[in-house]
């Protein structure tokens, strides 16, 4: 398998992983709470107002994974899943130390470095945005979207209630 074979594959994959847990957040499908109970923890993470910020994290990660696994509007769907993992990480697993076993970040750590690392390497040969010729403007790259991400991200946490 090429290099640009398993990059596309890897893309999918991941793509695939967050549009089910994004439609779990959404919908609550696969056993998950759907939109109410992403609100609600998003109410108990202190986070206001918890309706906006419980729909921007299932449409992170459903949108983001979406956009992955179909390889559209590069490097959008990369920095909402991103995104959605510097939240994880910041108001549910930092406390708790570095390993999940005991609730840490290690495993949205791994999501996020590995979103971060398809969005520094392009949508892939086989993508839609090179089925389609489709580049977003140049202002709209990656590392001006992840300044955009971490500025919203850094309000957005720092204007937080404690829980």
């Amino acid at each position: 398998m090429s290099y640009k074979s398993a990059l596309s594959l890897i893309r999918v994959l991941v793509g695939l992983l967050f549009v089910a847990h994004g439609t779990q957040l959404l919908f609550g499908w696969f056993g998950g709470t759907g939109l109410a109970g992403t609100i609600q923890l998003t109410e108990a993470l202190g986070l206001r107002p918890a309706p906006f910020w419980g729909l921007l994290a299932a449409l992170s990660q459903f949108g983001g994974g979406l956009l992955l696994l179909l390889g559209l509007l590069h490097p959008l769907g990369a920095l909402a899943i991103m995104g959605a993992m510097l939240v994880a990480i910041l108001k549910v697993h930092l406390t708790h130390g570095f390993w999940i076993a005991s609730g840490g970040l290690e495993y949205a750590l791994l999501h996020f470095l590995l979103a971060g690392i398809l969005g520094l390497a392009g949508p892939g040969s086989y993508a839609l945005d090179n089925r389609l010729s489709l580049r977003l403007p140049r202002p709209l790259s990656f590392w001006t979207g992840l300044a955009a991400m971490i500025l919203v991200i850094g309000i957005g946490v720092a204007s937080s209630s404690t829980a």
